[in-house]
């Protein structure tokens, strides 16, 4: 099978893998007719992790079933389903909790928790940007779509990752009908996050970035935009809330935030909702941030290389604000925002910017990376379908 391999730092290429099989008796094969390209992708993409060359990339998958262990009681071959980028096996102390983003069975280091497709860190398992993918524990892991699932790929796909990412940022910072939200990040996962912060009812939501065409897909969903190179996002904010901050605030960026002249600083979403947000106000934190960033040292400095970060907390400690973190539990909220979709109530495929075949990755990954204008979310096509720019 073909499948979009790393092969180095700002190296992909599209070759020809084994074919991914059954391992395990509860295992399931899908044939995957929709992956995207992540902004977490690019932090690997870029060298900046320990993830190894030779393996596939892409955690953010669905497709159709077209096989099932023997164990599978479930899933049956010829249905569409989409994958939470979290492999959890359901049934350990963190299963049980409903925190499938720290599963103990799948990640195979005992000091750790967590696993997921084509990641760094997060056990051994190629990802989906191939014809093919392995599904461990398929009964568990799968979310089957109903009739409509192929001709509303676009749409079903966002619930393997950033559709459930982004609001998982608004549950952590607890946003509430006719809150004032600001979302830091107008990437993928920040216009998620401000969707979800709308859909829920939220007053006012604001999204920072300097990215224009970004922006302007936020503005195009009813937020307000605030152009960092242009203007300081908490004295936008306090101005509209009488000095007070908002209500709450979602970081979508993580450790490579850099400002308009691309000066990384780790550091510069943290603090700018430390200052936005309100005395007793919640924030929430999905933005990838790690122990270790193998080129940080020289892209920020030595500290933010092992993974520390000086963030204003004597400030967020005087105004008593409370911080969520980590990446999201997507089996906590996919079936729900399944049927947001299917019920006509959310359109997530609004962040799509371009479809193509999977022999376009190493391209759609050059122009993901350099955040070049339009490129704002690329969807890939393994078994075909690709039809270039979406417009």
């Amino acid at each position: 099978m073909k499948a979009a391999v790393y092969e180095g730092p700002r190296t992909v290429t599209v070759k020809d893998v084994p074919d991914a099989k059954i391992e395990h008796p509860c295992d399931i094969i899908v044939k995957i007719t929709t992956t995207n390209i992540c902004g977490s992708d690019l932090h690997m993409y870029e060298g900046r992790t320990s993830f190894e060359s030779g393996r596939t990339l892409g955690h953010e998958n669905m497709g159709q079933v077209v096989e099932v262990g023997p164990a599978v009681r479930k899933v049956q071959v010829g249905q569409y389903v989409v994958l939470p980028f979290n492999i959890a096996c359901g049934f350990c102390k963190q299963c049980e909790r409903g925190l499938t983003n720290y599963c103990l069975t799948m990640q195979p280091e005992p000091a750790l928790a967590g696993a997921a497709y084509g990641f760094a860190d997060m056990g051994p398992y190629q990802g989906g940007q191939a014809e093919l993918l392995r599904v461990p524990y398929g009964d568990f892991n799968a979310l089957r779509l109903g009739e409509d699932a192929a001709d509303r790929q676009t749409d079903y796909v966002m619930l393997a990752d950033i559709f459930p990412t982004g609001y998982h940022a608004t549950e952590m910072a607890h946003v509430k009908p006719g809150d004032q939200t600001i979302v830091f990040g107008a990437g993928p996962v920040g216009l998620m996050a401000a969707y979800s912060a709308l859909l829920k009812g939220a007053g006012r939501v604001w999204v920072a970035d300097h990215q224009p065409d970004r922006l302007r897909k936020a503005e195009e969903i009813g937020a307000i935009p605030i152009n960092t190179a242009e203007q300081k996002p908490a004295e936008v904010v306090k101005e509209a809330t009488l000095g007070l901050g908002a209500d709450n605030g979602c970081e979508c960026v993580g450790y490579q935030a850099h400002d308009a002249k691309g000066h990384e600083d780790a550091s510069l979403t943290l603090n700018g909702l430390i200052d936005s947000v309100r005395f007793t106000g919640d924030i929430g934190v999905v933005g990838v941030f790690l122990p270790k960033d193998p080129g940080g040292a020289e892209a920020q400095g030595e500290l933010e290389a092992q993974g520390k970060v000086p963030i204003d907390f004597g400030m967020m400690w005087f105004k008593g604000q409370h911080m969520g973190t980590g990446q999201a539990p997507v089996k906590k909220y996919n079936r729900a925002l399944r049927d947001l979709i299917a019920g006509g109530k959310a359109k997530p495929s609004f962040v799509v910017s371009h479809e193509l075949s999977l022999d376009e990755a190493p391209t759609a990954y050059e122009h993901f990376d350099a955040r070049d204008e339009g490129w704002t979310k690329v969807v890939l096509h393994p078994n075909g379908h690709g039809n270039g720019h979406k417009g």
